[in-house]
């Protein structure tokens, strides 16, 4: 594979990953996915952290489109906030296949032999 094929690649795994977390977070909690309780919160900053680099374009793109439907910032602000839901997800995508990576040749390398 190519370059492209390569960034192709990692966003589409950042994007499958994205949704399957944040539609699992909607599906838990029953409430729309967003940077709110109980999704984001100081008491939890590691689980907070988690799930905003997990589900983050998804919550970020939630906020975007309900701030534009509100009047509260423009049509050039919302595609700007699609660029960058886009580039979270291509640099999700491109972390989980590094971690994926190293976890995969941490494992090969084990000797499971009895």
């Amino acid at each position: 594979m190519g370059p492209v094929e390569h960034t192709l690649f990692a966003f589409m795994f950042g994007l499958t990953a994205c949704g399957l977390v944040g539609s699992a977070m909607e599906l838990i909690s029953g409430r729309r996915l967003a940077f709110v309780e109980p999704y984001v919160s100081p008491a939890h900053i590691l689980r907070s952290l988690v799930a905003t680099a997990c589900a983050g374009p998804l919550m970020f793109a939630n906020e975007a489109l309900d701030a534009w439907r509100q009047g509260r910032i423009s049509a050039p602000a919302l595609i700007s906030c699609g660029c960058t839901a886009t580039i979270w997800a291509l640099v999700l995508g491109v972390a989980l296949l590094d971690i994926a990576s190293k976890a995969g040749i941490l494992l090969g390398s084990a000797d499971f032999s009895a």
